[in-house]
């Protein structure tokens, strides 16, 4: 595996600078003592109060101002969509450039729009299985910023075993009627559109009769419940659906065979580069944190007080680098034309377990101070952002399959070791 660029690797990774150095606005930009607690929000908003069941579509904003005027900025490169063909209004790049531009893009603290499910998942899925029609109505609306996807693919019965989904959709006319219900929808309440799994065909094997579907969320007959999680943000909602029509011809793929089309939806941004990158720089906020803060009138710092936190602090660093070495290891095979599961599941598995160390790290460090959950308290170390991150990280290694599901995809596929 080759870790350095190439002369024109390394002419592309100084265009991405010189472009962030240009143009990424400053309010835009994350800094490395955000990273902690921004990378597991998920993008969810802090509760307060209680929230109400509403109808779906209604949460949905037109990007505006400075978020809107930097995708105008990326989309004219292409940038956008970088891994989408130049005639679809991507760049078209190669897997190591896409490498680059996230990692420059993670290492700048810039937005990055792999969290974009239109552009990382649902975009690819309809260049691979879309008819030309759903690409006309969805591709240039994905890359413009006017549709915001959400997955509906968990339901409550139905999560790590997706297969055994229960939602139905029955044929009537030229619509399919859906009724069912989705959990864990991420972003659910700020989406206008979902891409959905429903079984069409009931008496076939599990596996089978699965239709992969996209759906108007403002379409009648859906309601959205907020979950609102330990750490108090909403990011989740359980997605209900209640007699919706959805036409016929918004079905992606193969009726009865969409388990294939989702597979494949599930294949997209796999290296997890920006995660990786995001973890680190992280973890460089937390130690710049504790060189400084400590006791103004001894003049000690925390690392001073408690030198046994620097191995911990430096075990916590060497491990971001190895993340990002299992990352590079996933495009490397994908450059090569290789299927990377197994190493895959390794990168997703020790990234999401590295966050929660970090986070316990970051507890450790901040002391008693961590219980400080009132971000307004002058006792709060860096407005309660660590101790909110460590409630928020018991989810990471649930989120997009278990870290046992990852184990057994290692050992299986990894290891060639046997089921039972």
């Amino acid at each position: 595996m080759r870790l350095a660029d190439t002369p024109e690797e390394a002419a592309f990774r100084a265009e991405v600078r010189e472009f962030l150095r240009k143009e990424l606005p400053a309010e835009l930009r994350r800094a490395p003592s955000d990273i902690l607690q921004g990378e597991l929000a998920g993008g969810g908003i802090e509760v307060n109060g209680k929230l109400e069941p509403r109808p779906g579509g209604v949460g949905f904003r037109p990007l505006s101002g400075g978020e809107a005027e930097w995708r105008r900025k990326l989309t004219e490169r292409g940038w956008v969509a970088p891994s989408w063909p130049r005639e679809y209004g991507g760049a078209g790049l190669t897997l190591t450039e896409q490498l680059i531009l996230n990692e420059e893009f993670a290492e700048a603290g810039a937005p990055q729009m792999t969290g974009d499910m239109g552009i990382s998942m649902v975009g690819p899925t309809l260049i691979l299985f879309g008819s030309e029609e759903q690409k006309a109505e969805h591709l240039p609306k994905i890359l413009r910023g006017e549709t915001l996807w959400c997955q509906g693919f968990s339901e409550p019965g139905s999560g790590s075993d997706l297969a055994s989904l229960q939602t139905r959709a029955v044929r009537d006319g030229d619509d399919y009627i859906i009724n069912g219900q989705k959990i864990w929808t991420s972003h659910a309440h700020k989406a206008n559109w979902m891409f959905m799994l429903a079984r069409t065909d009931p008496e076939a094997p599990k596996h089978r009769g699965i239709t992969y579907f996209l759906v108007d969320l403002n379409s009648p007959g859906i309601t959205i419940q907020p979950l609102v999680n330990v750490a108090e943000m909403h990011a989740f909602n359980q997605v209900y659906i209640e007699d919706v029509r959805v036409p016929a011809k918004n079905a992606v793929g193969e009726v009865n065979r969409g388990w294939y089309v989702a597979a494949a939806t599930l294949d997209f941004e796999r290296s997890g580069i920006g995660a990786s990158v995001g973890i680190r720089r992280g973890v460089e906020g937390l130690i710049e944190w504790a060189k400084n803060a400590g006791n103004i009138e001894s003049g000690q710092s925390i690392l001073d007080r408690n030198p046994a936190l620097r191995y911990e602090l430096v075990d916590r660093y060497i491990e971001a680098h190895v993340a990002r070495m299992l990352s590079y290891r996933v495009v490397y095979l994908q450059r090569i034309g290789q299927v990377p599961n197994a190493e895959a599941s390794m990168a997703k598995l020790f990234q999401t377990e590295l966050s929660q160390s970090v986070y316990r790290t970051a507890m450790r460090t901040v002391g008693l101070y961590g219980l400080v959950w009132d971000k307004a308290s002058p006792y709060a170390p860096r407005l309660a952002q660590y101790s909110r991150s460590y409630v928020q990280s018991l989810g990471a290694t649930i989120a997009g399959g278990t870290s046992e599901i990852q184990r057994n995809i290692i050992a299986q596929r990894g290891l060639g070791m046997p089921r039972d």
